[in-house]
């Protein structure tokens, strides 16, 4: 990551740079905002007790694996430190829903659920399918979100290439997505590929870890030079893709 993190730094801007009123107003008043809700102590103080859980899990992975890790006995705490996104994202996450208020949600990569919670509050009227495929660490998920009152997710357990193709297949469109899920370049784009066919012009799709690895790099690179994606925005350990058919085709890299 080191070689695609100083490649960024070299080309990343700020909103100096933006001639697009569009992500001009997206990257100063969402991106960078610095608002904090009351909601996000709730869901911070429960990351905390999940951080002392030293209770044993087995852990089922279809994905890339970890690299930290040689087993798949992992204690609740140590899943908590490694793969939940820190407060920064789930915070990015929030703002972004809460502004473009979509109806259907997708994401792709529950684990503990503490990024899906930040999701669920931030537009309580959508409806979130979040994917994992762990039973074990699902169902440490769902006693979070009972504990938190999330009344609007619904966790489908099982191998995402079996169980995304089933669930898009339940809706009518895909508002927004959020794609953490098989850390590999086929998976990541056949996923995004799927989604696809159920995005509208005005859907949001975000990435996680665009540069975590030499395939997930040029799973970004195919996906923000698709075809179909008029905008996309490079925040390094994100990536935003944007459909909208009335403005130019950008890509822009940007400082978070």
């Amino acid at each position: 990551m080191i070689k695609y993190y100083l490649q960024f730094l070299y080309h990343s801007k700020n909103e100096h740079s933006l001639h697009s009123p569009f992500v001009f107003e997206l990257y100063t008043k969402i991106i960078q905002s610095k608002t904090k809700f009351p909601v996000f102590e709730q869901i911070e103080n429960l990351r905390k007790k999940l951080l002392k859980n030293s209770s044993i899990i087995e852990i089922t992975d279809f994905g890339a694996g970890s690299r930290i890790y040689k087993t798949n006995q992992r204690e609740i705490r140590q899943i908590a430190k490694n793969a939940e996104k820190n407060p920064k994202f789930g915070n990015l996450l929030f703002r972004l829903i809460q502004h473009f208020k979509p109806s259907t949600i997708f994401d792709l990569g529950t684990s503990l659920g503490i990024t899906t919670i930040y999701e669920s509050k931030a537009y309580q009227d959508s409806k979130i399918t979040t994917f994992e495929g762990c039973p074990a660490t699902a169902n440490i998920a769902q006693q979070n979100f009972d504990e938190l009152n999330c009344k609007n997710i619904e966790i489908v357990v099982g191998n995402i290439d079996d169980t995304l193709p089933q669930e898009l297949a339940k809706i009518k469109q895909l508002d927004f997505a959020f794609f953490d899920a098989n850390h590999r370049y086929e998976p990541t784009v056949r996923y995004f590929e799927l989604c696809l066919e159920k995005a509208t012009e005005d859907s949001v799709f975000v990435f996680d870890d665009i540069h975590w690895s030499d395939e997930m790099h040029e799973a970004w690179q195919y996906i923000r030079n698709h075809k179909d994606l008029m905008i996309s925005i490079d925040l390094f350990y994100v990536g935003l893709v944007f459909f909208r058919k009335n403005q130019p085709k950008q890509g822009f890299v940007l400082r978070f």
